[in-house]
């Protein structure tokens, strides 16, 4: 299994509008086939800062999600408004 946690951070202003996006990329990650788990976090004591934790099956699993039409739109949108790291954890 793969875990993903993304850490990001939001320009000023404009985490409404990537909290939206992470929500809808959440709905639609959840439905896919080999996805675990799936869920975003936003930060009671750092201001504009979100947690996108994943969980998928196999690196096949996670090539299909990155490749898919609503991972294009939503990470689109992120990167347009914060920047984000990724851990990347085998198990």
């Amino acid at each position: 299994m793969i875990r993903l946690n993304c850490f990001y951070q939001s320009k000023e202003g404009r985490l409404q509008e990537a909290l939206a996006a992470a929500k809808e990329l959440t709905a639609a990650s959840l439905v896919q086939d080999g996805c675990v788990a799936y869920d975003v976090f936003e930060s009671a004591t750092r201001p504009g800062v979100l947690i996108i934790c994943e969980t998928w099956r196999d690196d096949a699993a996670l090539d299909a999600h990155s490749a898919s039409a609503p991972f294009v739109k939503n990470v689109g949108v992120l990167n347009e408004c914060g920047e984000m790291k990724i851990e990347r954890f085998d198990f």
